[in-house]
């Protein structure tokens, strides 16, 4: 029998989101926090531990130094906080196909703060079975999180549940002990758990990325779960933890989960394996629609992923080695990737997180505090730059890179160089640039502009990660008109899902991501600059065998024939600025596209490989002023498939296009916007 769980509590703007809304003057109304409030990072809103003496919340994130002035109405009730399980009145069924699939909807489902039915979809070409409880609440500002699987399985001869462990051993429980009180959570390898019987095994696993929200780590926390209910009957599934890894406790405030926006159709989601062999065979089976959790090689094409907090500077000095083999580069390897941008973060304090001059930036003592830090960020500089030479190879790119904090851009800003640079925050008395000793050119930068020119002289391109959320809140849309913005060398954002990932999104990353990439599309129609791009981002800080990093983090696909050395990746840095690169969740790829003709006769042309059964694709077109796009159902193609689409596109006043492809997990393929032909 179906079952399903929820969580609920409540959604909070942070105080993270509040502080460069406050730098940019923008009124702290109610229409302004609702804008922001679905996005948060730092929010755990089942969370209800008083609030700390320092005033620190899930506003707080201990690595930036943000204020810790505490997240707006804690502390949390506990009466905001419900649980609840299924409850079934149902009195009627709907069949209907959908290309190669049936959709069987049982209405009549309650669950917590959600009404809604009981969905099965059946995939033609698979066993794989889609459970879901679909629903819907009218209340606001509910945030989730749910565990879902089967129950009232029998207990006979032979009955077991099978999972691989986060070390890749097999575990097994033969159900002969006590009934459980509660879910016992299983920290199984690729969310992976199956119940076997005499006649066979079934699976079941989340959606490998949809079910993940925004973490600072990717440690396996238990996504599954088994329950003995009586002497003759267990249930099984997927689960969510109520808080972060104990182990990680300055991250026990980022634990945002779902949020559930009133009137939309949340998808609580499960899928299901059936087979009639043994639970080992199940769940490799199953394990194919990630592709074994790794990244598929394609010829011609690298694999990278930016933006891991990873302190890797810092650690080689502590280790006093750059030879040493950072345990992150390890797990990132098994994974299939061959570049990582690791970045080590750059606290600018004479600025604000809206990028204006800070008022004490003179002050004497400030001036003193960051000669020290200046000179610390010198040598975790160079460490990164010695242990990215000494551990990179030809299969394996690290290129060390940084996050600036409160820069002159505004928001926060990544800077990818395509060669080793030293640059600091310029103090008073200081040029532009200068030779240190031990170091060569150093830049020191004072400005937005001054970034900007020394980005253009090492031809380093900048993006900003976590764009309209975290301490981006507002960007880039408060710099669009801005000179450093419209520079050729600020290549665009990063996209990661989470950070108010919407239960009801069919497209990872749906509210926040892709609207921004065709809002920039347009703001830059008319002008004479390359459109801006999006590169995949990861934000976990720490790495290691066996977390769950294939769930945290999408990647970039680049053709690059092969990988520069890490003393010049111009190669790289060009490809990334205008070459063929795409962002995907890993299960859908699309090596080629291109497009034909012009105007009315124009077609969009793209080869596209999936795992999970496809969804499908799009074509979205903008005029500069308006975002329109063609939605083309491919429910008819089996899973593990490839396809070359042919897409009839009107170009007359359009001014740009780009292409995606989605999946039955809502996992998918963006590719890089065009501009059209004038």
């Amino acid at each position: 029998m179906p079952d399903f769980a929820v969580v609920s509590g409540l959604r909070r703007i942070s105080n993270q989101q509040l502080t460069p809304m406050r730098d940019l003057k923008m009124p702290i109304d109610k229409a302004n926090v609702e804008k922001f409030r679905w996005d948060p990072f730092w929010d755990a809103p089942l969370d209800t531990d008083p609030v700390p003496a320092t005033g620190r919340s899930g506003s707080w994130s201990p690595r930036e130094g943000v204020p810790a002035a505490g997240q707006p109405g804690l502390p949390r009730d506990p009466s905001e906080i419900q649980r609840a399980s299924v409850a079934y009145q149902i009195n009627g069924c709907t069949v209907r196909s959908d290309g190669g699939r049936l959709v069987i909807d049982y209405p009549g489902v309650s669950l917590g703060v959600f009404n809604g039915s009981l969905r099965f979809t059946v995939f033609r070409g698979t066993n794989m079975i889609r459970q879901e409880m679909i629903g819907r609440t009218t209340k606001e500002w509910v945030a989730y999180k749910y565990d879902a699987g089967l129950k009232g399985i029998a207990i006979g001869e032979g009955s077991r549940v099978a999972w691989r462990d986060t070390s890749n051993t097999w575990q097994d429980y033969k159900l002969r002990g006590n009934v459980n009180t509660g879910a016992v959570p299983l920290r199984a390898a690729n969310r992976l758990v199956a119940a076997e019987n005499a006649g066979g095994a079934i699976t079941a696993f989340p959606p490998p990325h949809r079910f993940f929200w925004s973490r600072e780590v990717a440690v396996n926390v238990g996504f599954n779960y088994y329950r003995k209910d009586s002497p003759t009957t267990f249930s099984f599934g997927v689960r969510q933890n109520e808080h972060e890894e104990i182990s990680y406790p300055e991250f026990k405030l980022n634990w945002s989960l779902f949020s559930a926006r009133p009137g939309t159709d949340q998808m609580l989601t499960v899928f299901l394996y059936p087979s009639l062999e043994k639970a080992d065979a199940a769940i490799a089976k199953s394990l194919a629609f990630t592709n074994g959790d790794t990244y598929r090689p394609m010829p011609g094409f690298q694999v990278m992923n930016h933006h891991y907090h990873m302190d890797m500077g810092e650690r080689l000095l502590r280790e006093k080695s750059p030879e040493t083999k950072l345990r992150d580069f390890m797990a990132l390897k098994a994974l299939g990737l061959n570049i990582i941008s690791p970045i080590d973060s750059a606290q600018l304090t004479l600025f604000t997180d809206s990028g204006n001059r800070a008022p004490n930036a003179n002050e004497p003592e400030v001036v003193k505090r960051r000669v020290a830090y200046n000179a610390e960020r010198m040598e975790i500089m160079k460490s990164a730059i010695e242990g990215a030479r000494a551990n990179s190879d030809d299969t394996f790119l690290i290129l060390p890179s940084h996050e600036i904090f409160r820069g002159p851009l505004g928001g926060h800003t990544d800077v990818i160089f395509s060669k080793p640079v030293y640059w600091v925050e310029r103090l008073p008395g200081k040029p532009a640039e200068e030779m240190v000793s031990g170091f060569g050119k150093v830049y020191n930068i004072d400005s937005a502009d001054e970034l900007m020119a020394m980005a253009a002289k090492e031809n380093a391109i900048i993006t900003m990660p976590h764009p309209r959320s975290k301490g981006s809140t507002g960007f880039p849309d408060a710099v669009k008109d801005l000179a450093p913005f419209n520079h050729p060398n600020y290549h665009g954002f990063g996209a990661r899902w989470g950070m108010g990932l919407d239960g009801s999104e069919r497209r990872l990353c749906e509210y926040r991501c892709w609207p921004l990439l065709d809002d920039m599309s347009n703001w830059l129609a008319d002008k004479n600059i390359p459109l801006k791009r999006v590169l995949s981002i990861s934000e976990v800080y720490d790495q290691a065998p066996g977390d769950d990093i294939y769930g945290s983090s999408p990647v970039t696909y680049v053709r690059l024939a092969k990988l520069p050395p890490p003393e010049d990746v111009t190669p790289l840095i060009e490809t990334l600025k205008t070459g063929y690169i795409f962002w995907t969740s890993g299960e859908v790829l699309v090596p080629n596209f291109e497009l034909q003709g012009s105007g009315r006769q124009m077609k969009v042309v793209a080869d596209v490989t999936w795992t999970f059964p496809l969804d499908f694709v799009e074509v979205v077109w903008g005029d500069g002023k308006t975002t329109g796009r063609e939605i083309v159902s491919v429910t008819h193609l089996a899973p593990f498939g490839s396809h070359k689409f042919e897409i009839p596109f009107d170009a007359r006043g359009k001014k740009w296009v780009r292409f995606a492809a989605w999946d039955s997990a809502s996992n998918g393929a963006v590719l890089q916007p065009v501009r059209l032909p004038r």
